[in-house]
């Protein structure tokens, strides 16, 4: 970055087509960003107040410009896991996917689950690109025993709480975890996957599992953590749940019972779990390997069309990267996770947009309103004025071949290596500026 990118203050964007579903914008808009804040939103040729000869202009004909994109579910793999990902490193991917805002998983080494954690991950020597927010541990080394302080985390600026990786199986902890998330306004993230259930599987539990000799989870394993906790959602006054990741239809019935009962349950889906089924993996290729892993055909179907009648509130990557020694071997050992925030919006137009007629609106909403209401981040999601500077500017009909091997992560587990897709980023803006440029 050059001294004159440093002192800049005023970014106009000009020519773009503005969809911001918050406010209930669809329309070529020009937008002015001044002192890390939109300043003002204008039809064409419009905007008077604050532009001067050293503002710089963005030349958006023919893109969308769009509030910055968050992601509620990233591993970013500090502390303690630098040969898998950085702050630094997977922050630069999430700028290049188009996101301005991460939040980070717990579950790493030693766990996030104290305030000093929470203020070591927000300090400025981790080199992040795009703002990174805490979702602290919900127990004490996410062993699911005692919970951590939900009080003290939230005041350090955790955004959540979760035993991502590990569910909380215990009713009576799960219920007072519950009881807290009402009592504070702190959503309390699940894991949903009864691991009793699930010991030593690999793959979803199908024809496929049974044609490679490969032990199944069962959709039912998902599905009981999930009515269960969304009971209990509906029982706890203020109670706030989000299901991570959710893969299955059942689990989908569920969550559609909770939200038709008013109670505060949301969800995230992955780009993953909409493209691909268990019977599109190679065989023992432990790029298809995740957890959640690819469900039926049946189920992809649930969730798309969750995703177009607006039940889905957000979708997230549940990037997680890996070293390469940690994926080349067996497939019942390799590690479970594929990187996921370079190809996320691409996925989504492509198979949403383009296969399925989903409206781009609706997909801008699952990147941006959507996932800043399940987290409360206030003053993102939307280009309202006032709001912050956080923008993506990205081409729809922009084809392209995603080659992991070039990937700003330090990992390369993915499936989709060598995929051609369409809807490319074109510039990631926090805070007013320029933190990439496709």
């Amino acid at each position: 970055m050059t001294s004159a990118e440093k002192n800049r203050t005023s970014l106009l964007i000009k020519g773009g087509h503005l969809i911001d579903p918050a406010a209930r914008i669809d329309a070529p808009m020009d937008v002015l960003l001044k002192d890390g804040r939109v300043a003002e939103v204008a039809p064409p040729n419009k905007i008077k107040g604050g532009v001067n000869e050293k503002a710089e202009k963005f030349d958006a004909r023919g893109l969308i410009v769009a509030p910055g994109f968050i992601d509620l579910h990233a591993h970013l793999r500090e502390p303690g896991q630098a040969y898998k990902e950085t702050i630094a490193t997977g922050t630069a991917a999430a700028a290049a996917g188009g996101f301005t805002s991460v939040c980070t998983m717990p579950n790493t080494v030693p766990v996030v689950d104290s305030v000093e954690w929470v203020e070591w991950l927000r300090q400025p020597e981790r080199g992040a690109v795009v703002n990174v927010f805490a979702v602290a541990a919900a127990t004490r080394a996410s062993k699911g025993a005692t919970l951590t302080d939900f009080r003290a985390l939230h005041n350090a600026g955790a955004i959540a709480v979760t035993d991502d990786g590990k569910p909380i199986l215990e009713d009576s902890i799960m219920r007072e975890a519950l009881v807290l998330s009402g009592e504070l306004n702190f959503p309390v993230v699940q894991h949903a996957e009864d691991t009793r259930m699930t010991e030593n599987c690999s793959i979803h539990a199908g024809a496929r599992s049974f044609r490679l000799g490969l032990r199944g989870m069962t959709a039912a394993a998902e599905a009981s953590i999930v009515e269960r906790d969304v009971q209990l959602a509906t029982h706890i006054p203020n109670a706030r749940l989000h299901v991570a990741h959710l893969s299955t239809a059942d689990a989908l019935k569920s969550v559609r019972r909770g939200k038709r009962a008013k109670a505060r349950v949301t969800f995230e889906v992955t780009p993953h779990h909409f493209t691909l089924t268990d019977e599109d993996m190679r065989d023992y290729d432990s790029n298809y390997k995740m957890n959640p892993p690819l469900r039926s055909a049946s189920d992809l179907e649930a969730i798309l069309a969750a995703l177009a009648d607006g039940t889905v509130d957000a979708i997230a990557t549940d990037h997680a990267p890996h070293a390469a020694h940690e994926k080349d071997m067996e497939f019942e050992r390799a590690a479970f996770g594929i990187t996921g925030l370079e190809t996320a919006l691409a996925l989504a137009i492509t198979r949403l947009h383009r296969e399925k007629r989903i409206p781009i609106a609706r997909i801008v909403e699952l990147f941006t309103a959507g996932p800043a209401r399940c987290f409360d981040l206030r003053g993102r999601g939307s280009l309202v004025r006032g709001s912050v500077a956080d923008v993506t500017v990205f081409d729809p009909k922009k084809k392209w071949t995603f080659d992991a091997a070039k990937s700003r992560s330090k990992s390369r587990n993915t499936p989709f290596d060598g995929w051609q897709l369409t809807g490319k980023v074109v510039a990631t803006i926090v805070g007013g500026k320029i933190v990439y440029a496709g």
